[in-house]
Parts: C-alpha cells; sequence; structure tokens
C-alpha cells in the first residue's frame, strides 16, 4: 500500500483536523455509489478509509511516523536489540532474509544453537536451521511461510442509513471478480469493519485470508447523523408558522405528529427523544427545525396581504445586527 500521507495528499507535519478534512473530501469523492462506472472506484475508496485508519489515530499515526508500523498497520521487524558491531548482521537471501551469525565461543548460551533458538522464539518457528559459514560463522535462513505473507482482502460496503440501524443482506463484489451475500448486523456504524474469515485471497501452503469490509453509511435523503443523534429540517406553510398546528414529521420508525406552536419563527428547533439512532444503554433523539417554505409563484392576494400587514404592523427582526 502507497504512503498513506500521499494517500490523503496531506503534509507530514498536518494537523489532525486537515487530516480528517482531507479524508471526508475523498471519501466522498470516490465513494462507489458516486463512481458506479469506474471499476477501480472500491480499491481507491479503500485505500482511502486504510490511509484514515493510520493517520485519523494518533498513536498509530505516531507509530508510523517512528516506522514501528507499516503503510497497512503492520508492525515492522526492528532488528536485535544491541546488535552492535560484533552482533548478527543481516543481508537479503533466496526466499526472504537470511542473517549471519560469527559465533563468540563456546560457552553455554553463546553458540549457533542458542542463537537459532531465539530466532525462532521471536518468529514462530520459522527459522530452518543453521548452516556454516564463510569465517566459522552460521547462517540462518528464515522460512518465508512464517512470515509477512498477506492474504487478508479489504473492500468497501455502502449501506443505506436503515440498513445500518435494522441489519439485512448486501451483495459485494470483490477486486477478483467474485460476489458475495453478507449479512449486515444491526446498529453498524461508519467505518466499522465486517471480517468473513476464510473468504480471501489462498496460496499454497498457507491458509486462506479474511474478507474485511468497511462499511460507509450512505448519506440519506433528509437525515442528518450527528453521533447518536438525527437532525431533520421540516417545511411548514406560513400560516402553520403563524396559527400553529400538528404537522407529521418523519422518524426512521412510524411517522409522528409534531405540535407547532403558533407564531413559531423559522429556524425554532424541537426535539423528539428517543427518535435517534440505538446507542449504548438507550437511543438517540431527532431534531426538527422549522424551515417556513412560501407557495410556488407569485400570489396577489398574499402579496396584498403582506403589503397591509406591514403597513400596520412594521417590525425589525434584524435590530440586534448593528
Amino acid at each position: 500500500m502507497r504512503d498513506p500521507y500521499e494517500v490523503l495528499g496531506v503534509q507530514r507535519g498536518a494537523s489532525a483536523a486537515a487530516i480528517k478534512s482531507a479524508y471526508r473530501k475523498l471519501a466522498k469523492k470516490h465513494h462507489p455509489d458516486s463512481n458506479k462506472d469506474d471499476p477501480k472506484a472500491a480499491e481507491r475508496f479503500s485505500e482511502i478509509n486504510s490511509a484514515n485508519e493510520i493517520l485519523g489515530d494518533e498513536d498509530k499515526r505516531k507509530q508510523f511516523d517512528r516506522g514501528e508500523i507499516d503503510a497497512e498497520g503492520k508492525p515492522r521487524f526492528q532488528g536485535f536489540p544491541g546488535g552492535g558491531g560484533g552482533g548478527p548482521r543481516g543481508r537479503a537471501g533466496p526466499g526472504g532474509f537470511e542473517y549471519s551469525f560469527r559465533g563468540g565461543g563456546g560457552g553455554p548460551g553463546q553458540g549457533a544453537g542458542a542463537f537459532e533458538d531465539i530466532l525462532n522464539s521471536m518468529f514462530g518457528g520459522g527459522v530452518r536451521g543453521a548452516r556454516p559459514g564463510a569465517g566459522g560463522g552460521a547462517q540462518f535462513e528464515f522460512d518465508t511461510g512464517g512470515i509477512g505473507l498477506d492474504l487478508d482482502v479489504n473492500v468497501a460496503m455502502s449501506v443505506s442509513l436503515e440498513e445500518s440501524v435494522k441489519g439485512g443482506e448486501k451483495r459485494v463484489r470483490l477486486p477478483n471478480g467474485k460476489e458475495l451475500n453478507v449479512k449486515i448486523p444491526a446498529g453498524v456504524t461508519e467505518g466499522q469493519q465486517i471480517r468473513l474469515r476464510g473468504q480471501g485471497e489462498s496460496a499454497q501452503g498457507h491458509p486462506p485470508g479474511d474478507l474485511l469490509i468497511t462499511i460507509n453509511v450512505a448519506p440519506h435523503a433528509f437525515f442528518k447523523i450527528e453521533g447518536a443523534d438525527l437532525r431533520i429540517d421540516l417545511p411548514v406553510t406560513l400560516y402553520e408558522a403563524v396559527l400553529g398546528g400538528k404537522v407529521r414529521v418523519p422518524t426512521l420508525g412510524n411517522a409522528v405528529e409534531l405540535s407547532v406552536p403558533k407564531n413559531t419563527s423559522s429556524g425554532r428547533t424541537f426535539r423528539l427523544k428517543g427518535k435517534g439512532l440505538p446507542k449504548a444503554g438507550g437511543t438517540g433523539d431527532l431534531f426538527v427545525t422549522i424551515r417556513i417554505m412560501l407557495p410556488d409563484g407569485n400570489d396577489a392576494e398574499l402579496e396584498a396581504l403582506m403589503e397591509k400587514w406591514r403597513d400596520q404592523h412594521p417590525y425589525n427582526p434584524r435590530s440586534g445586527l448593528g
């Protein structure tokens, strides 16, 4: 994977806010739902999400900057502690890594066997063994089957707000063209991953990798998500705002009625408790903001009424603005 700073197009010294802003712009631009004719959109979107997983997390970003993890968030091999002029020296060999060790004597724990035990404990038995090397040393060959092979596959999946709340089943297309039906658990959130074990890539002599599906909640037609809360702009008529009355408000479940008081100004917000998204220990709220809408086209009677009302009841709602 490319350098996450390069993927998001930010400098290494960029602030957390700049990184967040860059991620949102790129995610919106390259979202698969907005690029249905581009077969590589899902791949780019997945790369953007992976880069944000590193740079959007303060601890992971520091680890990456120090060289402790790579662009995929995996630990880098840091070498052996205390490796100075008389310690092990590494050089690339066929099939992966090869380390030379020059014996320093025959005492207990100082020979090639002891060093091989150390390597085996570090690499999970991935050392093939020692063989004589130049100058009386011992060379250790690493079995590439034990380290460094990533068979996991990362893809992005866009779900509707309703699907994220209630769950369901959706078909996902993998980079190799294979399609799978994926069960979406109820309550998934933006950026959450679903892991399907054994559905990744395969290689001879290795167990198959996993399929990692990153969830993206698609923008809703009229709801805006703020944590576990939802917001909606509710259009009302001029006479509903002036005279008051009951108006229907859509929710994720059934529509409810909201009592609009007389003389309600545009921009006034009402809270409907428990009509938001599920969260730990309860449910968020739905915030309803009133937006007064005038009828389309010109209305001579309305204009005449407003002129009369203006002359008889003048007022300035902007007086406090200076």
